[in-house]
Formats: C-alpha cells, structure tokens, sequence
C-alpha cells in the first residue's frame, strides 16, 4: 500500500506551505474607501456635535438668539428635540459606514440630508455654524455616494 501526500506549495522565496493553507488571493483596495471612512468619522462627530446641539436647546433656550424675521419653523425646543434624534441617529449611521453596510450608506446620506435642511431653518440661529455643518453634510453626501461602492467591496 502506498501513501499519496499532497504536493506542498512551492512560495516565491523559498518557503513551502500545504496547499490547504495558501494564501488568499490578494484583494485591492483604493484609496478612495478614505473618503467613506472620511464620512463614518464625519457623521459621528456630527451626530455628536447635534446631539449637543439639541441639549442645548433643550435646558437653555436663551442660548440661541433668533430675531423676529428668524427662519426658524418652530421653537427652539421642537429643534433640540430634532437636532437630538438627528444626532443620535447620524452616531449610528456614522459607525454603521466603517463597516460597509449598505443600510449606514442609505442612512447617511438621507440623514446628511435632513440635517443641512434643518441646519438651514436654523441658519438664523446660528449662522456660522449651521453654515459649517452644511458645507460637511455636502462633503459627506458626496463621499457616501461617490465612493461607497469601495466600501462595499472590502468590507
């Protein structure tokens, strides 16, 4: 009776391994895939700067000085109240695209999206700041949609 052994992998520089443990084929990744990480990081810090946000409006209303041609749609306690569920959910989100997940990509970008608009009806509020987080709602937007599919394919 003879013994069959498996014929070993040869490596490029010398050294043999079982076929059974070679190596994984090699997979690329672009540099683009920065981008989606880049927006994961922006909407969490945007979350967490919302949720600060809206606690503010929350416990101190006379914080944010609104005058009367001010944009805002309802009080400032409607708003901290939606910047608190738009943060915690853009945290959410914002974890969810380090992952690759195609729900945090639709949830980013639709968040990103409500949260310029409510940053805009906010704009009386708070001009410069509002007018920062909208500049980053648009970079993130442009990151998820633009480069998400790299994000899907490594993660």
């Amino acid at each position: 009776m003879t013994q069959q052994h498996a014929q070993p992998h040869v490596e490029p520089l010398g050294g043999t391994r079982p076929p059974e443990q070679a190596p994984a084929p090699y997979e690329s990744r672009s540099a683009w895939l920065g981008w989606v990480w880049f927006g994961g990081a922006m909407m969490v810090l945007l979350g967490i700067f919302n949720v600060i946000e809206g606690l503010v409006a929350l416990f101190n209303d006379e914080y944010y000085l609104v005058g009367a041609a001010g944009t805002l749609v309802f009080d400032l306690t409607g708003w901290g109240w939606v910047h608190l569920i738009i943060g915690v959910l853009a945290v959410a989100a914002g974890v969810g695209l380090f992952t690759g997940a195609a729900w945090a990509r639709v949830t980013a970008v639709v968040l990103a999206t409500v949260n310029a608009v409510a940053q805009l009806t906010f704009l009386s509020a708070y001009p410069v700041w509002a007018t920062l987080v909208i500049a980053l709602d648009v970079v993130v937007i442009w990151a998820v949609v633009v480069h998400g599919g790299e994000a899907r394919r490594t993660g």
